[in-house]
């Protein structure tokens, strides 16, 4: 096995505990970023539809084991994340999406559909319409966590260095 492709891994767990213990801190109004759907997206457009998909199980699985949410909850929205951002990749245009601004709109498409997803799953307050559900539950976290991802832009290497 290739050290690319545990790289992913390696960094899931130290953004996990950040997204765990870290990122409560940071929420406003109950509106907290994604830092793992980031990490997703990025190695997805990186390696391609099929191990984002795998990765986005991987990754939405241990979150489950760890938070002691919904088992099976991230797991579903994590993997259909990942499957979408699939359709994203192309091997040519690796470098492009992450020296441009499509990373950060990427990450924003891709964190409403799932926040909408894990909202459909986990909540039972039959007093929500649909409208709320897709503001305040999808769009507010998906622009905040876009939001993050211009770091990645501006951070991103100009250079390839091969």
């Amino acid at each position: 096995m290739k050290f690319e492709q545990i790289k992913p891994l390696i960094f899931f767990f130290p953004i996990l505990l950040l997204q765990i213990f870290f990122v409560p801190l940071i929420s406003i109004e109950g509106i907290a970023p994604d830092l793992i759907l980031m990490l997703l997206v990025f190695y997805t457009l990186k390696n391609g539809q099929f191990y984002g998909t795998i990765f986005g199980f991987v990754c939405g699985l241990f979150f489950d084991f760890i938070s002691g949410g919904i088992l099976g909850s991230m797991m579903f929205s994590k993997t259909l994340s990942g499957f979408i951002a699939g359709y994203f990749f192309n091997e040519n245009k690796t470098d492009l999406h992450f020296k441009s601004f499509s990373y950060p709109m990427i990450v924003l498409l891709i964190t409403i559909i799932d926040s909408i997803t894990i909202s459909l799953i986990t909540s039972f307050d039959i007093n929500t319409n649909i409208i709320t559900l897709f503001f305040y539950q999808g769009l507010l976290p998906g622009l905040y966590t876009s939001a993050l991802c211009f770091f990645v832009t501006f951070f991103y290497p100009k250079r390839s260095y091969i």
